[in-house]
């Protein structure tokens, strides 16, 4: 089983920065893509920003310039460091990886989200 947990979420102000965090734990043998999407009330989740096992990133064009994806394998955790916030990043950020186990070849898995509230 693999467990995911998600930090780092909060309220700030347009203009301010958060820091997300997710650590992947359990019966993990190797990690291939890590990926941020996010949902925001009303609308489909979304892709964020994804990272490869080579450190390869790909951004959605909303967030282009603003965020940074990055991981750190040593530690099986992955990070979104999000600047120049605005309302229109509000919503629950859900990290996704795609694993190996022990048992499975490739399977993916959420966390269990973490609300980002941009407002004054």
């Amino acid at each position: 089983q693999v467990q995911l947990v998600e930090s780092g979420g909060g309220l700030v102000q347009p203009g301010g920065s958060l820091r997300l965090s997710c650590t992947a734990s359990g019966s993990i043998s190797y990690i291939y893509a890590m990926a941020w999407y996010r949902q925001a009330p009303g609308k489909q989740r979304e892709l964020v920003a994804v990272i490869t096992s080579d450190s390869s990133t790909n951004y959605g064009d909303s967030v282009k310039g603003r965020f940074t994806i990055s991981r750190d394998n040593a530690k099986s955790t992955m990070y979104l460091q999000m600047n120049s916030l605005e309302p229109e990043d509000t919503a629950v950020y859900y990290c996704n990886v795609d694993v190996r186990t022990v048992t499975i070849l490739r399977s993916t898995y959420w966390g269990q989200g973490t609300q980002v509230t941009v407002s004054l």
